[in-house]
């Protein structure tokens, strides 16, 4: 890729606005500028349309919005700005803090009113440290409304999807968090139900329900459609164009030709980081790390961190991911392992099989927390998670139902360890501490204390673990047989990437904006800094800077 440099480009297209990207903060920036009155183009490098979040939870953290004052939490600028200093401190200029906390509640507000695009409150899903100061138990995070997949017509053989294995049934994260107890509780019964029977109505009526990452790429799209705005898919940016020190266009190769597209009023980069690429990931990321550990979609190589770079743009935080503990078998993709930490009768261990952190901690800092521990005599690359069969048969793990088998080709591969006892299995695993460590974290089992970890004591900790125990995340690890899978430190994207201010301008490493270039996502360096505040702290604040991005496009041709 290279920089276009002339005095008179021939253009082939023109529009107000050229966005690089169709996950949320591409599909939010076109959708602003329809909003706006701008036309907008949104070029996607691969052939579907949706990016990293069409495979994600769909959430968005955005302290402030209506829909959290609808449910009276109380939420005010100054606790979200006292939670913002207490969790991601002064890694990221007040400014852009300042910003988030603006232009969230207001995007959040306008797609409401004059889109498709909807969201409602998840109650009691809480921020990531909520026992810092400002943040909420109730939890900030709204999810998106679950849609009508066949409302999208033809566009919808484009998107991308998930492939959860949901079973045909569709839910909400609020949904999940009671259906993981569904052995357990009675909520967890009558929630089963209620998604039971929503399965069967929507087939009763033809429907097609899509719910979580899919339900916001779907709502966007239609919004976008509505308002006019237009998305070519199979067109990777291969430059970026400048004239006299400003952005006017980007080139693409789209049907085999490469072409030129004047961009009147901004470019936009909201291509994704660049997870995808082993080179850039070993150039920037601790070590060891891979391609195959990540969730994100397979677009994201770096192109704008390079042309951006190529520009004199600066850039931070190249070093970190969102974090994202998972399974890896052998073939198959990535399992993100969330809810699955929360569960009672499980540790993970090192090679040596000893403890090393909070098991339920939120996902991001339990990867930080692995890499901190990683050493030569005892590595956490992978760990293990060890299950004992009690445990295997109350709740849902790696997407499988109480009860249900784990695949026989994980035995066959070597990728699943089983043994009637904790000694058998250390003895294959070659960690001889596990037996003393399952004893000793059955002891906090016993008194509902985890005294090396404190697995627990947060107000998250418990939101996926089991109502009806002394300690929703602890129990005894004593019946047999006992499973062993590799846990490895992946991401659902890299957080690092071009420097932006307030109005989402890419900056140079003197701090001036080049002008016409904006960045969201995770292309630009993250707004979270090195911490991951809340679920939907991604997506939110991609929307969010896309959003404020198209609005100082607008202010400006204006």
């Amino acid at each position: 890729m290279t920089q276009q440099k002339s005095e008179e480009p021939h253009w082939d297209h023109e529009y107000d606005v050229v966005i690089v990207g169709s996950g949320a903060a591409g599909l939010a920036a076109a959708v602003t500028a329809g909003l706006r009155g701008l036309t907008a183009l949104v070029v996607e490098k691969t052939d579907l349309y949706g990016g990293s979040t069409a495979l994600s939870g769909g959430a968005i953290w955005v302290p402030g919005n209506f829909h959290l004052d609808a449910a009276g939490l109380g939420d005010t600028r100054e606790k979200a700005r006292a939670y913002l200093d207490a969790t991601v401190g002064d890694r990221v200029p007040s400014e852009r803090k300042d910003a988030y906390l603006e232009h969230g509640p207001r995007m959040v507000r306008e797609f409401h009113d004059r889109t498709d695009i909807r969201f409602m409150y998840t109650p009691g899903y809480a921020d990531y440290f909520p026992e810092a100061l400002g943040g909420m138990a109730q939890g900030r995070s709204i999810e998106p409304c679950i849609v009508d997949f066949k409302r999208l017509g033809p566009l919808r053989h484009s998107m991308r999807r998930a492939g959860l294995p949901t079973y045909g049934l569709t839910m909400t994260s609020y949904d999940f968090r009671f259906l993981n107890m569904v052995s357990r509780t009675w909520a967890g019964r009558r929630r089963s139900l209620r998604v039971g029977m929503r399965a069967a109505k929507a087939l009763a009526r033809g429907q097609q329900l899509l719910s979580l990452g899919e339900a916001l790429i779907a709502r966007m799209r239609m919004s976008m459609a509505t308002l006019g705005g237009h998305l070519w898919l199979s067109t990777p940016l291969t430059g970026l164009v400048e004239e006299g020190g400003r952005v006017t266009g980007i080139r693409v190769v789209r049907d085999g030709k490469e072409q030129a597209i004047r961009a009147r009023g901004g470019v936009v980069l909201a291509s994704g980081g660049f997870s995808h690429d082993q080179e850039l990931r070993e150039k920037h990321l601790p070590a060891p790390t891979s391609t195959a550990w990540t969730h994100s979609s397979e677009g994201q190589v770096g192109d704008a961190l390079r042309l951006g770079e190529e520009l004199g743009a600066a850039t931070d935080l190249l070093d970190k991911v969102w974090g994202a503990p998972s399974l890896c078998p052998p073939g198959e993709k990535p399992f993100f392992l969330v809810a699955d930490r929360g569960i009672p009768g499980m540790v993970i261990v090192n090679a040596a099989g000893e403890r090393y952190a909070n098991e339920a901690a939120p996902y991001h800092a339990f990867v930080d927390a692995l890499y901190a521990a990683d050493k030569e005599e005892a590595t956490t690359v992978p760990s293990w998670l060890i299950l004992d069969a009690r445990s295997k048969a109350r709740y849902i793990f790696a997407g499988l139902f109480p009860g249900q088998s784990f695949p026989k080709r994980w035995t066959q591969n070597g990728f699943l360890h089983q043994a009637p006892t904790l000694e058998e299995l250390a003895a294959k695993l070659a960690a001889p501490r596990l037996p003393a460590t399952v004893r000793r974290f059955n002891g906090f089992a016993a008194t509902g204390r985890d005294e090396d970890f404190g697995r627990g004591d947060s107000v998250y900790d418990r939101y996926y673990g089991d109502p009806t125990l002394l300690n929703p995340n602890l129990a005894p690890l004593d019946k047999g047989p006992f499973y062993a899978v590799p846990v490895h430190p992946g991401d659902i994207g890299t957080k690092g990437g071009l420097v932006t201010d307030a109005h989402a301008r890419v900056l140079r490493e003197n701090g001036t904006p080049i002008a016409g270039l904006y960045a969201s996502g995770n292309c630009s360096a993250a707004v979270m800094g090195e911490t991951y505040p809340g679920p939907g702290a991604t997506i939110g604040p991609a929307m969010t800077f896309s959003w404020a991005a198209v609005d100082d496009i607008a202010a400006t041709a204006g």
